[in-house]
């Protein structure tokens, strides 16, 4: 069974920045691609980013291109996300989860999720 946990979400300003990060636990952690997704209220849950096991390859929203940035490291069994120039639109529950499989930008093809992080931005 796998436990993803993030952490590191808060209240910030606009144009401040935050890094969630995510814990997972398991052995095979290295084998697979991670991503993260947000859901803001009254909204459907949207892809934000993702790294593929080796964190060679990432992926972004439009929306969140330049100003984040994913990482992980495998030795820690963690992801993280650099979030930077924080805009109020920006505010929502953060959830990193575990590819199974299929295209990358579709939450359907994430098989483990943990509880979210909630980051609020100001304006």
């Amino acid at each position: 069974q796998v436990q993803l946990v993030e952490s590191g979400g808060g209240l910030v300003q606009a144009g401040g920045s935050l890094r969630v990060s995510c814990a997972a636990s398991g052995r095979t952690f290295s084998s697979y691609d991670m991503g993260w997704f947000r859901q803001a209220p009254g909204k459907e849950r949207e892809f934000v980013a993702f790294i593929n096991w080796s964190g060679g390859s990432t992926y972004y929203a439009d929306s969140v291109k330049g100003r984040f940035t994913i990482s992980r490291d495998n030795a820690k069994n963690t992801v993280y996300l650099q979030m930077n120039n924080l805009k109020p639109e920006d505010t929502a529950v953060y959830y990193c989860a575990r590819r199974g499989g299929g295209n990358v930008y579709f939450a359907t093809s994430y098989d483990y999720w943990g509880p979210g992080t909630q980051a609020t931005v100001s304006s």
